[in-house]
């Protein structure tokens, strides 16, 4: 009888197991195909990076007064750090982190994925605000919470259909002894008999856009599966005709600057 019980056990272990590889591997290939929905954007975007370069480097060239040329320098300058912070957001967002956490800013954590969707969003006339009240730490996945974050970010942009607002803001919640990220729209909202379900597996209240982005019903399910395996949760509040909001709960940390320094290694 034991022998049964071990090995039932041990299966269980297993299945969990091969469970949550799974799970991994399912947030990877959804961010995977979000990268190849940005792509176009992102191309654009630094389609027109070059056009700035090639335009004020000629001006450069042309003209030999210092006013003219320091103008042309700093317009170069600024779009090759607007190219850098694109190629760092991209690089970050795509990097595979396995399942590993560490403590970090909760505001630069959601600008690396706002600054691959901003043009995205102008596309389908969204404007793009935020609301950093404060900057909470956390110990978090990075890649997992990014991956959330695109979702919802992907969410509010197919709720608001003919335009409309989204905010992304991040605050402290010291009663809870939370850190928050949320982003709401000004879209239709969600039915409440339709938010009910709407973290339930496959379930979907939409159809996948010219993009091929949602409609699968398990971007929120997975979101939650994120969350509870960062100790925080996700809420939603939502109205007909009132937009939608999604807030992530984080439990805070101590900033890294403030936690023991490792011992350097030694090289060579």
């Amino acid at each position: 009888m034991l022998d049964v019980q071990d090995r039932t056990a041990e299966r269980i272990t297993e299945l969990e197991l091969q469970l949550k590889t799974m799970r991994l591997q399912l947030l990877q290939a959804q961010k995977m195909s979000s990268v190849g929905v940005l792509a176009a954007s992102i191309t654009h975007e630094f389609n027109n990076i070059l056009t700035t370069v090639i335009n004020y480097a000629k001006m450069g060239i042309r003209h030999k007064d210092a006013a003219t040329r320091d103008k042309a320098f700093d317009k170069i300058m600024a779009a090759g750090q607007r190219a850098s912070k694109i190629t760092t957001g991209m690089l970050s967002y795509a990097r595979h982190h396995g399942d590993r956490r560490e403590p970090m800013d909760l505001v630069p954590l959601v600008e690396d994925v706002l600054v691959l969707v901003e043009k995205d969003l102008q596309r389908f006339r969204i404007k793009l605000i935020t609301q950093y009240e404060s900057r909470p730490w956390a110990s978090v996945n990075s890649g997992q919470v990014q991956q959330v974050l695109m979702n919802l970010i992907v969410n509010a942009r197919q709720a608001m259909e003919s335009g409309g607002t989204l905010t992304a803001a991040v605050r402290t919640n010291p009663e809870s002894g939370h850190g928050e990220i949320s982003i709401r729209d000004t879209g239709g909202g969600i039915p409440a008999e339709k938010l009910r379900k709407i973290f339930e597996p496959f379930f979907s209240t939409k159809t996948l856009d010219e993009q091929g982005q949602g409609g699968t019903g398990l971007g929120l399910s997975l979101a939650r599966d994120v969350m509870e395996s960062h100790g925080g949760r996700i809420r939603v509040d939502s109205a007909v005709g009132s937009g939608t909001t999604f807030t992530l709960k984080f439990p805070l940390v101590q900033p890294a600057t403030t936690l023991t320094p490792k011992p350097m290694q030694k090289v060579g």
